[in-house]
C-alpha cells in the first residue's frame, strides 16, 4: 500500500489539481477546469492512506453509486491512471447522439392516430393522452407501429 505521502506526490504531479483541506486531516483535490459542477477528483484522502477517486461510470472500474473508487490499495500506476481518467471525464463534453425527431404522428387506414414521443431515454407511444407502449429505441417503436398497420403521417 502506498503511503499518504506517496499518494500525495502522485496526485500533485497533476498541475491541474488544486488541494483543498477538509476535516479530520483529510484533503480533497479539485479540477477547477471541469466542464461540469463536479470538480472533486480525489475525495477525502486521509493520512491512513484511505481515499477515493472519481471515475464516473467508466466500465473498467468498480465504482460506487457516486462514481468513486477506493484507493487504499491502489498501486502507483493504478492511481495515476484513475486520476488521468477522472480529469479526462471532467474535461470532455458529453457526446449525445442527436435525435432530430422528438415527436411524430402515426396514422392507420382507419384514421386512428398514435403519437410517438421521445421522453428522457424512452420512446413512448400514446393514443390521445394514454400511454400505450414504451420502447428503449426508436427502431423498436417504429417496428411496433408498422406491425400494427400505422404509417408516419405527413406534416
Amino acid at each position: 500500500m502506498l503511503t499518504f505521502e506517496q499518494k500525495t506526490a502522485i496526485i500533485e504531479s497533476f498541475p491541474e489539481l488544486t488541494k483543498k483541506d477538509v476535516s479530520l486531516k483529510r484533503v480533497n483535490y479539485h479540477f477547477e477546469g471541469s466542464l461540469y459542477d463536479k470538480k472533486t477528483v480525489v475525495y477525502h484522502l486521509h493520512p491512513n492512506g484511505n481515499g477515493f477517486v472519481f471515475v464516473g461510470d467508466l466500465k473498467k472500474y468498480e465504482a460506487d453509486n457516486k462514481g468513486m473508487v477506493n484507493i487504499r490499495e491502489a498501486t502507483e500506476e493504478e492511481l495515476h491512471e484513475m486520476i488521468a481518467d477522472s480529469i479526462g471525464i471532467l474535461s470532455e463534453e458529453e457526446q449525445f447522439e442527436e435525435e432530430v425527431v422528438e415527436e411524430q404522428v402515426w396514422k392507420n387506414n382507419e384514421g386512428q392516430e398514435l403519437k410517438l414521443i421521445h421522453e428522457d431515454t424512452l420512446w413512448n407511444v400514446y393514443h390521445a393522452h394514454n400511454l400505450e407502449e414504451s420502447y428503449e429505441s426508436f427502431g423498436e417503436a417504429e417496428e411496433y407501429l408498422l406491425s400494427e398497420g400505422f404509417e408516419l403521417a405527413s406534416k
